[in-house]
């Protein structure tokens, strides 16, 4: 593993450290990023092991190179892009993987690039004129996998991906009838939303399935449950990812699909949420605010612009012995947004020149980063202790890590 990573000019990242808490004594001025490869590869083996089916690692949660390599060398296979960039870079991260454009709108000069240039076979589609517009760039291709992707509810899940994408229910069968006419292989894809937290979820878009394979009478070769699959955070505890599994597959096995059929599935948080956490020094506090150096435009988006509430702990070489408190986060750029609400539950005693470290940050905190106000992250190091979510309880006094992290 470590000669591929070098090969891709990642081996300067630190490796072989215990903890954040060792980084945190060298009194880092910009924050810093720590990543746990075992975390990553236990999941993505967790997921090629137990889904009752293949995983396409959803790029978008963390495009890092190194971790895609990472993932590739752990048994995924399989990559869900959503642009031309994303193709690319999977493609020169890991050279043999199988990627599929998963993005229901695409540019006509993105679909022939990926299809002439990348050998990317596999589209999906939500209207007539994508359809045309694959066709037409593909060069009418007789070896396509097309999944046409259905509108389903989110009502399940803590981000709502209902609204943007999916096929109108009174144009379904006949853009089934259409796509059969023209794919090598059929597909139907939905995504139930972000965090989903039950498996009901993906029972219930199942029978939206059900119901516009029996009205439009086609063959389906491919049933994709897109993402979804929840990690731990605080005041979010999911259940076992085993019970959406055995939920999926008994809901797949009660479809009218062709025995020769697949099933596949899209994880991106559940994948590299434990991947990655963060370092940040204490700059300032105003009683129950902490100014810190990383925020709503670093790998904190989610914390200020959807209320995520993320694990925290104060990295200090004694315990402190004063009881826990509710905090908010402001970030280091002048922007009043560059607000983290929380609550982040912190010893009282935190003070300026403290350093945090906030847990679970793999999926969509790297992602999302910017420079704006010249506020950059600092350097990443490997680490080898567990992912944060792996030390939360519950008021049961009962693991909150009820996926990945608990194998």
């Amino acid at each position: 593993m470590h000669k591929h990573h070098s090969a891709l000019g990642l081996a300067s990242t630190p490796t072989g450290l215990a903890s954040g808490a060792a980084i945190a004594k060298q009194r880092p001025v910009q924050p810093v990023t720590l990543t746990r490869p075992h975390a990553a590869e236990r999941a993505a083996r967790f997921f090629v092991e137990k889904f009752p089916g293949r995983s396409l690692y959803a790029v978008k949660a963390n495009p890092s190179p190194r971790l895609i390599a990472l993932l590739w060398e752990s048994g995924i296979t399989h990559f869900d892009v959503a642009s031309i960039a994303e193709v690319r870079l999977v493609r020169e991260s890991a050279p043999d993987a199988t990627l599929c454009f998963m993005h229901p709108v695409k540019a006509e000069e993105a679909i022939r690039d990926a299809y002439f240039n990348h050998g990317v076979r596999t589209f999906s589609l939500d209207t007539l004129e994508e359809l045309e517009k694959i066709v037409r760039a593909t060069g009418n291709a007789s070896d396509l996998t097309l999944c046409v992707r259905l509108r389903v509810s989110s009502e399940h899940s803590k981000l709502s991906l209902a609204s943007k994408f999916g096929a109108d229910p009174a144009e379904t069968k006949q853009l089934l009838i259409a796509t059969r006419q023209v794919a090598d292989a059929l597909g139907i894809c939905f995504h139930v939303g972000s965090q989903a937290m039950t498996p009901s979820a993906y029972t219930e878009a199942m029978e939206r399935v059900r119901d516009a394979i029996v009205a439009s009478g086609v063959t389906v070769d491919v049933i994709d449950v897109g993402g979804g699959f929840p990690s731990s955070y605080p005041g979010m505890e999911p259940p076992p990812l085993e019970a959406y599994f055995a939920a999926i597959q008994r809901a797949y096995e009660d479809l009218p699909v062709s025995y020769s059929s697949e099933l596949w599935c899209e994880p991106g948080r559940a994948l590299c949420a434990e991947y990655s956490s963060l370092i940040v020094r204490v700059e300032k506090r105003r009683g129950d605010e902490l100014y810190i150096n990383d925020g709503a435009y670093g790998a904190l988006f989610d914390a200020a612009h959807v209320g995520w509430r993320f694990p925290v702990a104060l990295l200090r070489d004694t315990p402190s012995e004063t009881r826990d408190m509710a905090f908010s986060f402001y970030g280091p750029t002048c922007d009043d947004m560059d607000h983290m609400a929380g609550p982040f539950m912190l010893p009282a005693d935190v003070q300026a020149g403290d350093y945090i470290e906030i847990g679970m940050l793999g999926a969509y905190g790297c992602a999302m980063r910017t420079g704006f106000n010249g506020f950059t992250n600092g350097a990443t190091h490997d680490v080898t202790d567990e992912p944060m979510a792996s030390l939360y309880t519950d008021e049961g006094d009962q693991e909150l890590s009820a996926n990945v992290a608990k194998l």
